[in-house]
């Protein structure tokens, strides 16, 4: 954004200052060359008045050589001609001489006004001596054009100072205007981002930069101190469910303990039941938990090793598989640093582990594999198990999507939680030849190729 502001003054800048300074400088620069002309012509007209007293009159030259005098000391070059264009007198340089002058002197004579031209450095000017269609004779005068010239380039010059020191302000004008600006963005874009990876207590500086940003970090403060209060205030609810469930729960269970140590025959068998469903009401519980925590996870991405992390938990899972009769193995794969919350990766696979190896039957399979697809790191959880309907596995990542669980129906829903709030995603498929299989993919760690 500062560059962006600052190319944009400046470009702006820039126009207006050529826009203004460039028309100044061409005005400034004809109004100087007019004058110099009519200066210019003045001075012949000065030796052009002398010249007719002695051509017309018939008065001595005195007043005449007196012009061209002076005109020499000035730098000028001068000559007089007579009615028949020939010369009378001239200073002692001969720039005022030759055939572009004689072009001047015949249409002098013939009562035209030629165009002064320029000769080597030097402008030329012809005046008639006496009236204008019966002259006299024609003064020609030669002065040189470095003094307009010196006149000329000054002007551009301090045209092109004036331009550079407004570039110059405007750009220091420009990059304090832009950082002014953009730096509470910044800072507020910052602060943002780490209220999202679940810093609560993050809060921008809202004392800087124009009112509209500083009202901007105040709302946002706001809201921020309002979300940390919501979202603390929703695991303290939590945490007190938690506990006021499982406290009358465990007193249940217990008395039921007491009550069937005596029992006998028919009552037995209810306490029995009732022993299973208060045990099934514990993990729905917790089920219920598990998932509320994993919908409140802000995490902040750290990088996770999905080989090790596969490895691992396959390792911890073996012997509840060989329990039961369940070939439990990892796949090779590549080395893969995915982006993932701590603790999320395993959390995910000892749902998916447990959720296969109660699919399976005895002798039956489940395998853990990963490699690179794209920009993803897939993870995959293959079982040879009964496999899943279409229409369960299209409600399947819901909370109690599948009536058909074995368990409470709420491992599904918080590995897919889990999953996107990471950035990734989580599908079901069928397995070639019977079975089901969960396909993660989760974003690679930035380091990652």
């Amino acid at each position: 954004m500062t560059r962006r502001i600052t190319w944009t003054l400046l470009a702006l800048t820039s126009v207006l200052l050529v826009l203004a300074l460039v028309p100044l400088a061409v005005l400034m620069t004809a109004r100087e060359r007019v004058a110099f002309r009519d200066d210019q012509r003045a001075a012949t007209r000065v030796v052009a008045a002398a010249a007719e007293e002695h051509l017309s009159d018939r008065k001595p030259q005195r007043g005449m050589l007196r012009e061209l005098d002076a005109a020499a000391r000035a730098g000028d070059c001068a000559a007089v001609y007579d009615a028949a264009a020939r010369l009378v007198a001239s200073t002692p340089c001969t720039a005022a001489q030759g055939e572009e002058a004689e072009e001047l002197v015949k249409d002098v004579l013939a009562g035209q006004e030629p165009e002064p031209p320029e000769d080597e450095g030097r402008l030329l000017t012809a005046e008639p001596a006496g009236e204008v269609h019966r002259p006299a004779g024609a003064v020609v005068l030669a002065r040189s054009a470095a003094p307009l010239d010196a006149r000329t380039a000054a002007i551009w010059g301090w045209s092109a100072a004036i331009g550079t020191a407004g570039l110059a302000a405007s750009v220091l004008l420009s990059v304090r205007l832009a950082r002014w600006v953009s730096r509470p963005l910044s800072a507020l874009d910052a602060t943002a981002r780490k209220l999202g990876e679940g810093s609560l207590d993050e809060r921008a500086e809202a004392g800087d930069g124009p009112p509209e940003v500083r009202r901007l970090a105040a709302t946002f403060n706001t809201m921020a101190a309002r979300t940390e209060a919501l979202v603390h205030g929703h695991r303290a609810v939590i945490a007190d469910v938690s506990h006021q469930l499982r406290t009358p729960l465990a007193a249940l269970r217990l008395r039921l303990d007491v009550l069937r140590t005596g029992a006998q025959g028919d009552v037995a068998a209810e306490l029995d039941a009732a022993q299973e469903e208060i045990a099934r009401l514990s993990r729905l519980v917790d089920g219920l938990l598990a998932v509320a925590r994993a919908e409140q996870a802000t995490p902040r991405p750290t990088a996770v090793r999905v080989d090790e992390v596969v490895t691992e938990r396959v390792a911890a899972w073996s012997p509840v598989a060989q329990e039961r009769g369940v070939r439990l193995q990892a796949s090779e794969g590549p080395a893969l640093t995915a982006s993932l919350g701590g603790g999320h990766l395993e959390q995910i696979l000892d749902n998916l582990i447990a959720n296969a190896l109660d699919a399976v039957p005895d002798e039956g399979n489940v395998t853990v594999g990963h490699r690179l697809v794209g920009r993803s790191a897939q993870v995959c959880v293959t079982d040879d198990g009964p496999g899943m309907p279409a229409a369960a596995k299209a409600v399947a990542f819901r909370r109690f999507g599948n009536p058909e669980a074995r368990g409470a129906g709420l491992g599904l829903a918080i590995v897919h939680r889990l999953v996107t709030v990471n950035g990734g995603s989580a599908r079901l498929r069928d397995t070639p030849g019977g079975g089901l299989t969960v396909v993660l993919d989760l974003p690679l760690w930035a380091g990652e190729p």
